[in-house]
């Protein structure tokens, strides 16, 4: 079957594949082929983790046999790739640590099976920070595709510079067109942090919607899975596929059916409110930044948008309190990688307490060594009234700024970062730069909100800058369609990293 369309098939969005699929322009087997090819034509960027060709080709042949026999899922035949720290049968799950080295699991997370049963075809699996513990996916302790040790994932619009993290290798596969689409994960950021740094549409939706089956846990009452694409429109897709109710696997998971995002792409957004924080525009973020994230409000101005001053009075707070919840709550899920029954084991020990020692200092990298320790410290008796609960009482206040400036606006808007992408190693000796990075993503997330990053222009050294949009619980729907409105005015989504 020979390809008609003009563009490469690595220019094709979602929604340009699964109508060219559809129309019988090129097949499956043709589309997953040749992002395969790209991927290891492109692995010095070190997207990737784990290819499978078999698994993949022959998911796209059952894939083609479902077009041709007229049964295609909405997403039939495309392909993805997942982020490592989802489960999968046909690919080792590692979260991107040694623990895991080698993992196989039996099963597929709830997020990869709704996405199969949509129809679409797996690539492989992506490179992200341990655990998910990263802004800047320099924490992978596992060797990417084509390489022989660990190696950090390079931001395409410069390799001297970090993609961001943890869902790095998503936004990356994303940027560079090794991928049309992906899965990633945000704790405090990270689907908008690394979508920002890396020019591309990324959305995490309200917490509980999309379920967490399968996807190994960092922080529980943080971690939400979204879709990172090109555009709001493939996000929108995938987004439908992902959500739902999950109750028999997952606690957490909200009784909200799936809706179809892509109805209200296209409604006027004539008269809506976004709000502007003051706190989200001070000293700390960089001008190039604020000059992107400023011609992008102009922008929402001229499709009619009004612009509203509001409030977040404890953005602050939102970095002491969230590297509090989240390690204490990493801590504890991370216990159960002790040697005893999956993962890594240390070879030499004398006896169980120091087969554990041994397994947890060879298996744990640093940063999640460091959160494991501070998790431990503000749970431990003395400790948990002084730190713990005082954290979650300020979440709690964190939550109710957002119910507040809602009385006054439909959407939040700012940035997702203070700057642009900084150079690899740059906060290798102090990881609280890398935590104070988060400052814009942290107060959504501690809420539970859904917000995404669109890109928004470029700054310092031609590299992207993204717009942050945040909406009220279940307002999926409204964030797609505003951000939807912006790239039928902008061209940014559609820009791509030079000799690629």
């Amino acid at each position: 079957m020979s390809t008609t369309t003009t563009k490469a098939l690595h220019d094709l969005g979602v929604s340009e594949l699964a109508t060219g699929l559809r129309n019988k322009q090129f097949s499956a087997v043709e589309a997953a082929q040749h992002f395969l090819a790209r991927a290891k034509a492109h692995q010095n960027l070190g997207a990737y983790v784990a290819l499978n060709e078999d698994a993949t080709l022959a998911q796209a042949q059952a894939a083609d046999a479902r077009l041709a026999a007229g049964t295609a899922g909405a997403l039939e035949g495309v392909p993805i790739a997942h982020k490592d720290i989802f489960v999968t049968r046909d690919f080792p799950s590692t979260a991107g640590s040694k623990m895991l080295a080698g993992y196989q699991s039996p099963f597929d997370a709830t997020v990869v099976t709704k996405l199969a049963d949509a129809g679409a075809v797996t690539l492989g699996k992506l490179n992200c920070d341990e655990f998910a513990m990263g802004s800047s996916n320099e924490n992978s302790a596992v060797a990417p595709v084509g390489f022989g040790a660990p190696a950090p994932v390079r931001n395409p619009w410069d390799t001297s510079r970090i993609p961001g993290g943890s869902s790095g290798g998503s936004a990356v596969a994303v940027a560079a067109r090794l991928a049309p689409a992906v899965t990633g994960t945000d704790t405090g950021g990270s689907i908008r942090q690394p979508a920002s740094f890396c020019g591309i549409t990324g959305i995490k939706p309200t917490y509980g919607r999309a379920s967490r089956y399968g996807m190994i846990a960092f922080a529980s009452s943080l971690d939400q899975a979204g879709p990172m694409a090109r555009s709001a429109e493939d996000c929108a897709l995938l987004l439908s596929a992902m959500c739902g109710p999950d109750p028999d696997r997952d606690s957490t998971s909200l009784d909200v059916p799936a809706e179809n995002f892509r109805a209200k792409l296209n409604d006027s957004i004539d008269g809506l409110r976004i709000g502007i924080p003051a706190e989200f525009f001070g000293e700390g973020l960089a001008p190039d930044v604020r000059a992107a994230v400023d011609a992008a409000l102009k922008e929402y101005e001229k499709l009619g948008a009004k612009l509203v001053p509001i409030s977040l009075p404890r953005t602050e707070l939102s970095i002491p309190v969230y590297y509090i919840i989240a390690p204490a709550e990493a801590s504890s899920n991370l216990s159960r990688f002790d040697g005893v029954k999956f993962g890594h084991r240390a070879k030499d020990y004398t006896d169980l307490v120091d087969m554990y020692k041994k397994t947890r200092a060879e298996g744990f990298g640093d940063e999640v060594k460091r959160r494991i320790m501070i998790g431990a410290y503000v749970l431990s008796h003395g400790y948990y009234d002084a730190y713990y609960l005082q954290a979650q009482k300020i979440r709690r206040m964190i939550a109710d700024d957002f119910q507040n400036a809602f009385k006054s606006c439909d959407l939040i808007a700012g940035p997702v970062a203070p700057t642009v992408a900084w150079k690899l190693g740059e906060h290798g000796a102090d990881p609280l730069a890398d935590y104070l990075a988060d400052i814009f993503t942290l107060p959504g997330s501690l809420a539970g909100l859904p917000g995404m990053s669109v890109p928004a222009g470029f700054g310092e050294g031609g590299l992207p800058v993204g717009l942050q949009l945040i909406g009220n619980y279940f307002q999926e729907a409204r964030l797609l369609n505003a951000a939807h409105r912006l790239q039928q005015a902008t061209d940014f989504h559609l820009r791509q990293p030079g000799g690629l």
